[in-house]
């Protein structure tokens, strides 16, 4: 389900250069559709996945997809920047309803001491289906146009959903914590599937565990000063994540590449943030998870820094490679960050919270990308630019606790 979620993100970065040839539309339009979508994640992860405290973690990841596969599917029918703003919007409220509720089921089945190692490596689908539907996009939108990618990418979207409703459980904790309608059946279903015993009964559940779910719950005094500096962090981070995937095969065209060549930057970028998020998940379980985040975050932006240097060069694809390796490496860490702070009762609603303070992040990152393109500034300067708040995320991260 995350593959899919980095392909329905990056499909609109691999047409976009197309849509703005065929539709005449300027670097700013462009950056308004790509945050259409990263709005609607934002949304979808701080109002719709909270609702999986209350209805499951396969239930909403259900409805996310079934979401993103129709809107994705009917981004065909666009034919005006304000339709294909729409079929954005709500294809964002999917996938960010979905990143909060996979990472979050990881979480609750995971043991704890590989837990940061799995939530990251069940994350890292994320850029695999960007790298794979990068392949899929250079090979495809040449000969059979844009609007291709977005039925390719709808119809794999659906097709998971039987997958999924048949052979994904649902969380064990969920279950046994927040005792929803018949949850001691469903308990000992999953544990036969483990070959562990059944219970006779639910396990009792005290008054104080019965946390009202809410954004407020997440701002009592034993988890608010965390809360807020995770949510800084996660912005810096995403904003500086958002810029470079959104922006960089338009970047890599703009130098003088091929269209080709310039999706497949794109598609470097991904293979190094699989790479990086595996890396940081096993380097977290040997030197601790936020000193690993804050070590990518800051060699990043060390990374971005002298960009310019290397610009023109092959050394640029490298880079990329590079760039997205800790960038995607250090930001997936937060999750684990946001799973381990809030308990099960909330958990989704932390973490669906933390990733839509994210995406606010994301908004304004494509969104300044886009103002400082269209006023002539470099791939240089812009990649000095949003060094700064990688900076700022990394060394923050040392200070949630």
């Amino acid at each position: 389900m995350n593959m899919l979620d980095g392909m329905d993100v990056m499909v609109i970065s691999y047409v976009a250069p197309h849509i703005s040839s065929a539709w005449s539309i300027s670097p700013q339009s462009l950056g308004v559709v790509f945050s259409a979508g990263l709005l609607g994640m934002s949304v979808g992860a701080m109002f719709l996945a909270p609702f999986a405290d209350k209805i499951g973690r396969k239930t909403m990841i259900l409805i996310c997809g079934l979401l993103m596969g129709i809107s994705v599917f009917a981004t065909i029918l666009a034919n005006t920047v304000e339709t294909l703003i729409f079929f954005r919007v709500i294809s964002g409220l999917g996938i960010g309803g979905m990143l909060a509720s996979t990472a979050t089921l990881t979480a609750e089945y995971a043991p704890k001491p590989q837990k940061d190692f799995w939530v990251s490596f069940v994350m890292s689908g994320y850029p695999i289906g960007a790298v794979l539907s990068g392949m899929v996009a250079a090979k495809v939108i040449p000969i059979y146009g844009w609007q291709t990618m977005f039925q390719l990418a709808g119809i794999s979207t659906l097709c998971t959903l039987p997958i999924t409703l048949f052979f994904l459980s649902e969380s064990l904790d969920f279950l046994l914590k927040t005792q929803p309608n018949n949850a001691l059946n469903k308990a000992n279903s999953i544990l036969s599937k483990m070959a562990l015993p059944v219970l006779a009964s639910l396990p009792e559940v005290s008054r104080e565990s019965k946390i009202k779910v809410s954004v407020t719950s997440l701002l009592i005094s034993e988890t608010k000063t965390a809360t807020i500096r995770l949510w800084i962090a996660i912005f810096m981070a995403f904003a500086s994540l958002y810029f470079l995937t959104t922006w960089i095969p338009k970047l890599a065209s703009a130098t003088g590449l091929s269209v080709e060549l310039a999706i497949y930057a794109g598609t470097i970028f991904n293979l190094g943030a699989f790479l990086g998020i595996i890396s940081q998940g096993y380097l977290s379980s040997k030197f601790g998870l936020k000193k690993t985040i804050c070590g990518f975050l800051i060699a990043t932006a060390c990374l971005m820094l002298i960009f310019g240097f290397f610009s023109g060069s092959v050394m640029t694809l490298i880079l990329f490679g590079l760039i997205g390796f800790g960038i995607q490496g250090g930001f997936v860490g937060l999750y684990s960050v946001a799973a381990r702070i809030y308990p099960t009762e909330i958990r989704n609603t932390g973490v669906g919270w933390a990733v839509g303070a994210g995406r606010i992040g994301a908004i304004v990152g494509p969104l300044l990308g886009g103002l400082l393109i269209g006023l002539g500034l470099s791939m240089t300067i812009n990649f000095i630019i949003f060094a700064i708040p990688t900076l700022i995320g990394g060394v923050i991260t040392l200070y949630i606790s």
